[in-house]
């Protein structure tokens, strides 16, 4: 992999991303280890997701990306608040035709895992149009946002209808061959039959979840912190809703669960792959520990298997389920 000065692990951490403690696999998809850099951090341009690979990831989703270029909401668009961040960006991002060469960049670094490219869009024919360009550009598979929670006619909006998101992701499908996984919203009374749609609807797999809606007021100004007033809550707040949501999944369909939310160590990986994940996806701990995030919850995974006994990471896939049939 084509890598920048700067990049190099330190050496303690370089051995864990690539131990063949943590391989495992994503339906289709191999990685070296199950830590993914989330969509929305780092995922704008190819050099930043070549970095994330430099700096001991397993895969990469990438920014969502739509058919034209949108500037997103005014700021301030992000706020730190107790537990985590607020957000409303408003799904800023370059548009399809420009992000070709951003993807194509990655590709061309050869990276040592797959890039996951996420789309958002209105109707079943906007998402197939868009799953089409990100496979002609490289994308080894798609990450539907069907949850965003703060932008009218797309995310939350359309992947709340279990009849849309089964249209949406059948007409994915349809469209490609690389495989397709569907990201649901927390902001739902149940997330199972919305999960049970985009599995009838042919997907490969589910992540879970996106952000929780919420909102800061300033109590001087007296109005809300945010431009769009409510964003979306991320960070270590949201994890034991994650979890939740991961188990529940995970307890009633069989299919690989890429799960999200607050994960910042190997602690917080590992409550998600006894859950029922067979991956996690990293964020908002960018923030804090920086890239290097990846490798030093790679370390901690590869550590607590080690002491544990484990063969594989596959072997605590579940562990928290119990007795499976």
């Amino acid at each position: 992999m084509h890598t920048l000065p700067g990049d190099e692990l330190p050496d303690e951490l370089a051995g864990a991303v690539a131990d063949p403690l943590l391989a495992t696999t994503l339906g289709r998809l191999r990685l070296r280890n199950p830590i993914i850099l989330a969509s929305g951090f780092l995922g704008e341009t190819g050099q930043s997701l070549v970095r994330c690979f430099a700096h001991g990831c397993g895969g990469v989703v990438t920014k969502s990306i739509g058919t034209l270029p949108r500037l997103g909401h005014a700021n301030p668009t992000v706020v730190e608040v107790d537990g985590g961040l607020l957000n409303a960006i408003g799904l800023a991002n370059p548009g399809m035709e420009h992000y070709r060469s951003e993807l194509a960049a990655v590709r061309d670094a050869q990276v040592p895992g797959p890039i996951i490219g996420s789309i958002f869009g209105a109707d079943p024919q906007e998402f197939s149009q868009l799953a089409k360009g990100m496979a002609a550009a490289g994308a080894d598979a798609l990450e539907l946002n069907l949850s965003c929670p703060h932008v009218k006619g797309v995310g939350t909006e359309v992947g709340s209808d279990p009849r849309l998101v089964e249209q949406i992701t059948a007409a994915t499908t349809a469209a490609v061959s690389i495989p397709v996984f569907v990201k649901l919203s927390p902001n739902i009374a149940d997330i199972l039959p919305i999960a049970a749609a985009a599995v009838d609807g042919g997907a490969a797999g589910l992540t879970a979840i996106n952000t929780v809606r919420g909102m800061a007021i300033d109590v001087r100004l007296r109005r809300p912190i945010l431009s769009h007033g409510q964003g979306g809550l991320s960070g270590p707040a949201i994890r034991p809703v994650g979890v939740a949501a991961v188990f529940r999944i995970a307890s009633h369909l069989q299919v690989p669960i890429m799960g999200v939310g607050g994960i910042s160590c190997g602690a917080d990986a590992l409550e998600y792959l006894m859950a029922g994940a067979h991956a996690v996806q990293v964020g908002t701990a960018l923030m804090d520990r920086g890239p290097l995030a990846f490798a030093h919850i790679a370390t901690e995974l590869r550590d607590f298997l080690r002491v544990e006994g484990f063969g594989k990471v596959s072997e605590v896939i579940g562990l928290a389920q119990g007795e499976r049939p």
